[in-house]
């Protein structure tokens, strides 16, 4: 008898242990995108957002902590209280590109954990019209003869990268003008402010459709869902120029292991939804909903590879 006293007194001890497990959402949360507004990454956290502050009957507030090529939002997120209420939606870059290129970064990389790698989307080569080029060929020709500029979402954002990649391959003279995300580096393009840019496919096809930005290729191993008609860079004989950019959300390192789990789900239940996975394939968005240890190892990869074109090239933050 004392032994079952005893053993259900243990039993009873740990129960409180159990249902105190922290609650998700237990207030306010705060998706902070470290890119400007309208961007793909800020659609995804907008359209997250919505869905589960319907869910959970707990508000789900967006805010744009844009700047540094997405430092100074991860660093937001980095020094807040790990309990899942403050989430990061931004893209790999910040993670894999600009520990190579900044000499420091106002966080470490260990004081973020991975939740989900949502979705991905390749790169499009655009330029203004006026320049009159039809291909690549046009592009590469005409910059080895007078440099090209093309503007970027930032020093260290993928476009910049990629245009990094397209001189090392081709020997072709590119001046790279950053600006504050992919929306104004799109806009630089539409107004001529630069010839071209290789910048997120979602933010350039509208442009494209409407023939205001030529089209040149896509930097993704297949066609564009929603332009099949432009060409891949292996199709235009570049296969090295080949880059996508990954769609993510980390929360700070110390977040428990259930909580990180809780928004796993919810975040899969909501990009699951039709209404959700029609606006991502309207922006050529794929889902991808890696977590965990594949997610993180994904990131290594790409840092791992990143790292030497950095290194080969000689990019650096201007």
């Amino acid at each position: 008898m004392k032994r079952l006293l005893a053993a259900a007194l243990l039993a009873a001890t740990a129960l409180p242990s159990f249902a105190q497990a922290p609650a998700w959402p237990a207030r306010a949360v705060k998706f902070v995108n470290n890119f400007p507004p309208g961007g793909p990454s800020d659609t995804i956290a907008r359209s997250v957002a919505d869905v589960l502050q319907k869910q959970f009957n707990q508000p789900f507030v967006v805010e744009n902590k844009a700047g540094a090529s997405g430092n100074i939002g991860a660093d937001v997120v980095a020094k807040a209280v790990p309990d899942g209420h403050t989430v990061l939606f931004g893209i790999d870059s910040t993670f894999t590109v600009n520990p190579h290129i900044y000499k420091g970064l106002p966080f470490k990389a260990a004081d973020l954990r991975p939740v989900m790698i949502m979705a991905s989307s390749g790169l499009l080569v655009g330029a203004h019209p006026s320049k009159g080029w039809k291909a690549m060929k046009d592009l590469v020709a005409a910059a080895k003869d007078k440099p090209a500029t093309f503007s970027s979402a930032g020093s260290g954002s993928p476009g910049h990268l990629a245009a990094e990649l397209l001189t090392e391959a081709t020997g072709a003279k590119i001046t790279h003008i950053p600006y504050k995300g992919n929306t104004p580096a799109v806009t630089a393009v539409l107004a001529g402010e630069v010839n071209a840019g290789v910048l997120a496919t979602p933010g350039m096809l509208p442009h494209v459709k409407a023939g205001r930005i030529t089209p040149l290729a896509v930097t993704s191993r297949k066609r564009s869902t929603l332009a099949p008609e432009i060409p891949t860079v292996a199709e235009a004989g570049l296969p090295q120029l080949e880059q996508e950019v990954f769609y993510l959300a980390m929360v700070p390192a110390a977040t428990p292991e259930p909580v990180v789990q809780a928004i796993q789900k919810a975040m899969a239940d909501a990009l699951a939804r039709a209404d959700v996975r029609a606006r991502l394939d309207g922006l050529d968005l794929h889902y991808e909903g890696l977590v965990g240890a594949a997610a993180g190892k994904r990131l290594a990869e790409l840092s791992d590879r990143y790292g030497k074109v950095i290194r080969a090239t000689g990019m650096k933050v201007e």
